[in-house]
């Protein structure tokens, strides 16, 4: 294409996904949520075994005073317990060392939460939303386990670590450095980035849901009629990318931060820095407390990408790194 016509398509891009965020806006105030603001920068950051946060440093003293945000949560959390029932937020979010066709270190995050569901009531939220502002059809329904036993023929719940590694070797899946064979959840997160993953949402979205329990530490956890103890997660995924990520969401403060002390003590094993736990939302989750919800963080570039078209999220987004 000319030059003229690669701008025309760029602008085009750019209205669609301003009629997007229209659409959601709209989406959001006809169940009566409320759209906030929270701060992108703060000293406290919920730490997260796989993200790295852009710590922020005054450069007159050399030193750190706070991060930017990986997302909006553990502020949208705080007014939960300050008792808003229904929220949503369309925010700047940032992840230090990811730039891809599907990634940037700055991106635009859509979040939010209710009070009063649970899982099933986060799926079908996340399913009405994706139809109303991308135009999809409704999402299929596949259980974590389901996925495993179709594409990786294991059980992803009960297969061993040496099982999930013969299942990498029979797939001819490359094996990163440094990988920890006697860790479970590396050897289900390398299984499902390469083969699980890229089969998801091929004709339609796909809402993955029933996590191992070990990879949803912020969800309630629960057990299942065959005896299997997953956490109450959900994810979107479409054309093999993922879109969104869901829990029914952990309200018990001292179970969070004995999991978000695993987290850093894991950090730590591979040598990276420990992070502040969040105790402002500590705090506010033992008292007034967390009411029971769910909660959904969805990447909207993602979305706006595959709505339009394009293979990239650089071709719907005004500029990137």
């Amino acid at each position: 294409m000319s030059g003229d016509a690669d701008l025309r398509l760029r602008h085009e891009r750019l209205r669609r996904r301003a009629e997007m965020l229209t659409r959601l806006r709209g989406f959001f105030a006809e169940r009566g949520f409320l759209e906030v603001e929270t701060p992108t920068l703060d000293a406290e950051i919920i730490p997260e075994l796989h993200i790295e946060p852009f710590a922020v440093s005054d450069a007159s003293k050399n030193q750190a005073f706070g991060f930017l945000q990986a997302s909006p949560e553990l502020h949208m959390k705080r007014l939960l317990c300050e008792g808003l029932p229904a929220i949503f937020q369309v925010t700047r979010s940032y992840r230090y060392g990811e730039r891809g066709a599907i990634h940037n270190p700055e991106f635009t995050m859509v979040e939010w939460y209710r009070t009063g569901d649970g899982m099933t009531a986060g799926i079908n939220l996340l399913d009405e939303l994706c139809q109303a502002v991308a135009g999809a059809v409704a999402a299929t329904r596949t259980s974590y386990a389901e996925a495993f036993r179709t594409h990786v023929a294991v059980d992803a719940h009960r297969a061993t670590c040496e099982e999930l590694a013969a299942a990498v070797k029979r797939l001819n899946v490359a094996v990163p450095e440094g990988i920890h064979a006697d860790d479970r959840d590396e050897w289900l997160n390398l299984l499902l980035a390469a083969v699980v993953e890229p089969r998801l949402g091929a004709d339609r979205p796909e809402i993955l849901y029933d996590y191992p329990a070990t990879q949803s530490a912020l969800a309630v956890t629960a057990t299942r009629a065959d005896g299997t103890l997953v956490g109450e997660r959900f994810e979107l995924y479409w054309h093999g990318v993922e879109l969104a990520n869901g829990y029914h969401e952990l309200t018990d403060a001292a179970a969070l931060r004995t999991r978000l002390e695993k987290v850093n003590r894991q950090r730590t094993a591979d040598n990276r820095p420990a992070l502040p736990l969040p105790e402002r939302l500590l705090a506010a989750m033992a008292n007034p407390g967390l009411p029971p919800c769910s909660g959904c963080a969805l990447g909207f570039d993602r979305l706006a990408m595959l709505a339009c078209g394009a293979t990239t999220i650089d071709e719907v987004m005004t500029f990137n790194w």
